[in-house]
């Protein structure tokens, strides 16, 4: 089947997105442009703004889809913590996804959509969906356990400030070594988890 043939049965949407990625991991925001995707995708100039109003709407669709990989993971280690209290692999994951996806990342917590740009409802749906589930499978993780008169969603929002932080250390380049971000983070899990018992 030729590359045309394949675009007139849906696949060229799917196909802009995983060019976009390629070039953001590559090049960052500043480098990616519709037209460098289309020449990058083998497409007329044209056919990406058949799938994209504009670049903000670009950014947020990628925004969109590394939020869904992220809710992912944080459903799937919440799942497998089962009663235990313990986030640690949680914490692990989050820091692999960051750390090796730092262009989407930054992309998805930073202020080029949420601040300069205009966050799509879809971008804005999976972002706060991802919170969301990480603070209500915290608050179940910790039933019981919490202080009284501790907010649930107060220490849902402080630890994933802890863990962002520890992503933005490690993407700008102050932590380098995987081995001492990984002993950090164990820490960093053991101060939130003695601060709650």
């Amino acid at each position: 089947m030729t590359q045309n043939a394949r675009y007139h049965h849906g696949d060229l949407h799917d196909t802009l997105l995983q060019e976009a990625n390629t070039l953001l991991s590559e090049q960052g925001v500043e480098g990616l442009s519709l037209r460098k995707l289309a020449e990058r995708a083998g497409v007329s100039r044209t056919a990406p703004y058949h799938h994209f109003r504009d670049k903000n709407a670009l950014l947020c669709a990628l925004a969109t889809r590394a939020f869904a990989q992220l809710d992912e993971i944080i459903q799937r280690q919440l799942e497998a913590a089962g009663n235990s209290p313990d986030i640690q692999a949680f914490v692990i994951e989050y820091l692999r996804f960051a750390t090796e996806n730092p262009e989407q990342y930054e992309l998805m917590f930073g202020r080029t959509l949420w601040k300069s740009g205009e966050p799509t409802p879809e971008l804005k749906e999976v972002a706060y969906r991802s919170f969301r589930r990480y603070a209500e499978g915290l608050s179940a993780l910790l039933q019981g356990r919490l202080p009284e008169g501790t907010d649930p969603l107060r220490v849902a929002q402080a630890s994933w400030a802890t863990i962002h932080g520890l992503c933005r250390l490690t993407i700008d380049g102050i932590y380098v070594n995987q081995e001492d971000m990984e002993a950090v983070s164990q820490q960093a899990v053991a101060l939130i988890m003695a601060a709650l018992s």
